[in-house]
């Protein structure tokens, strides 16, 4: 029997603000375990949350950015669980009225257009994190309150692959509007895999496992294909698939069971009775939406509109923010699109790969690479110099011109002086001119 697998996501975004949702502690990565904690996200008797408006803010631009309705009226909810990293054994998330519903995304599947849609955004807190050991767990309260927004799917996903195509989309999406860095090896974007599998052709659903806390894109498609097989196996042998959640074990390539699968009732949810209603207003979206960037999508079709480079080229350049920042400036400062463009995608991330930098975080000067690139287009430098000068800007962000001129590097047009040199150096060397004659 052929099966079809049926996948929808609830990716866990941290969001870039400086300071907690409820309190005003770092939400800075790696710091010293438990230094970025307060009486608030450590959840202190008597100790209030205050909401941070930035987180609101962000929420709302991911949500517009995603195509979702926003709800002018919101609010937060009281998620009771106890887990060691969570020490008000509860999580404040939103579970009635959600921030934003009804959104979606359109994936390019290799010329074949997918619209995923988007349950809902809701805001919440992270919790901590447990520090396993062979002599036992410590837990790290740091990430205690730092801010999240979980995208729920729909169940339009139906491989890895198209799984792969929409985080990626997601990622792409959040890091260029600045709602969050995404960066998955510091747990900044995490998905949990909800996943059945049904008879070709059925129309009714099968009962879905929950895979959580899978933090890279090739743990989210072995934990697929894993866990798809698994469950045929299961059906095939005449067993029945338990409602549950399952960890993901990267090492053995396999998942096991945790815990049968909650349903919300059983986290008891209620209003949060120490937070108001958080009141959105049209104006206060309006805004938002007037200020938010140009997405990469829109990039790429810019780029091959009024650069006419093409496509792939501009879906390199589009790749990070700060690469496309980069080639802009570097346009703006020499007037050369096409030029500017293969200089970036090879020369410029060449060096980025040979370096070990971040795409995100390169320093180079815009400015400075432009009048490189006008050295080499108005014949001043060959195109191997030209790479040389390229790469001490990125490296040393030296001044393109006086780097030449200090090195004697550009190059001669006069031909009177060439041919004195010529003459010069055959004169120097009557050995070489006889070897040379005869042959």
């Amino acid at each position: 029997m052929e099966y079809e697998t049926v996948i929808g996501l609830e990716v866990h975004v941290e969001l870039s603000t400086k300071t907690k949702i409820f309190c005003a502690c770092s939400t800075a990565f790696g710091g010293e375990p438990n230094a970025h904690t307060c009486p608030v996200c450590l959840g202190m008797p008597g100790s209030l949350p205050v909401l941070n408006k930035h987180v609101v803010e962000k929420a709302v631009r991911a949500g517009l950015a995603l195509n979702c309705e926003i709800q002018e009226d919101n609010r937060f909810d009281r998620k009771n669980y106890f887990y060691p990293d969570l020490p008000k054994d509860y999580q404040i998330s939103q579970l009635y009225r959600p921030i934003c519903r009804d959104g979606f995304v359109t994936l390019d599947m290799g010329g074949r257009e997918r619209r995923v849609g988007i349950h809902e955004i809701h805001m919440e807190e992270d919790a901590g994190k447990l520090l396993h050991d062979v002599g036992g767990s410590l837990v790290d309260y740091n990430r205690c309150g730092v801010p999240l927004i979980e995208i729920v799917s729909e169940p339009d996903l139906r491989s890895a692959e198209e799984v792969t195509a929409y985080l990626e989309k997601l990622r792409e999406i959040l890091v260029y509007t600045d709602v969050s860095d995404c960066k998955l090896q510091e747990g900044s974007m995490r998905a949990d895999v909800n996943l059945s599998v049904r008879p070709a052709g059925a129309s009714e659903y099968g009962t879905r496992t929950e895979t959580k806390n899978l933090n890279s894109f090739k743990a989210i498609q072995r934990a697929i294909e894993y866990e798809k097989r698994r469950q045929i196996a299961v059906l095939e042998s005449g067993g029945r698939i338990l409602q549950e959640t399952r960890r993901w074990d990267d090492e053995k390539g396999e998942n096991y069971a945790m815990r049968s699968k909650e349903n919300a009732q059983d986290y008891r949810y209620f209003p949060d009775p120490d937070l108001l209603p958080v009141r959105v207003t049209a104006e206060w979206i309006a805004s938002v939406r007037a200020d938010l960037p140009e997405l990469a999508e829109q990039k790429r079709a810019r780029y091959v509109r009024e650069f006419g480079i093409d496509a792939r080229m501009a879906g390199v350049l589009t790749a990070s923010r700060r690469v496309a920042r980069l080639f802009e400036e570097t346009v703006a400062a020499c007037g050369r699109a096409r030029e500017a463009a293969n200089i970036v995608a090879g020369d410029i991330l060449r060096l980025v790969k040979e370096t070990g930098a971040d795409p995100d975080e390169i320093k180079t000067d815009g400015r400075k690479l432009g009048a490189a690139i006008r050295l080499i287009t108005d014949g001043k430098i060959n195109r191997t110099v030209g790479k040389t000068v390229v790469e001490a800007v990125f490296k040393r962000g030296v001044n393109p011109e006086r780097y030449v001129l200090t090195r004697n590097l550009l190059l001669i047009e006069d031909e009177t002086l060439l041919e004195r040199a010529a003459e010069q150096v055959i004169d120097e060397n009557p050995q070489s001119v006889a070897d040379y004659r005869a042959g």
